[in-house]
């Protein structure tokens, strides 16, 4: 088997991979009701099929020799801003409250807070010396 046969495969291989993953991605966004449900198939299922794209493309470059890497920077980009645009739709669909509320957190006063109890101060400043600042 030559180099340029084996190219060709797994650039049919990648291409079928990522038609299969926008193919699910493409009906996860008609079938899903719930807009954070929904929100699953763009950033997970596209983001891998256009990812097997990007690949089958530098693999077909590479077999005609003309070796590319623009794809990488591509796949690089989509790969970092996916999360990032999927966590900002999640937000404003929580803002919006379009979708199930999480429970809300008990009354604690330190939740996400820097406040700290007095015993743990106490334990802090024997252990460290007094805070300065």
């Amino acid at each position: 088997m030559t180099l340029e046969l084996f190219a060709v495969y797994a650039t049919l291989f990648l291409l079928s991979v990522g038609a299969v993953f926008t193919l699910v991605a493409a009906i996860g966004l008609v079938k899903l009701n719930d807009p954070m449900t929904r929100l699953h198939a763009p950033t997970k299922a596209a983001t891998v099929g256009i990812g097997a794209f990007l690949l089958a493309s530098m693999s077909h470059s590479f077999a005609l020799g003309q070796g590319s890497f623009h794809e990488l920077l591509v796949l690089a980009f989509l790969f970092v801003t996916a999360p990032i645009s999927a966590n900002f739709i999640a937000k404003v669909n929580l803002h919006k409250r379009a979708c199930d509320m999480p429970d809300a957190p008990k009354h604690d006063e330190m939740w996400s807070t820097l406040d700290v109890p007095e015993s743990d101060r106490k334990i802090a400043t024997e252990k460290n010396g007094p805070a300065t600042g």
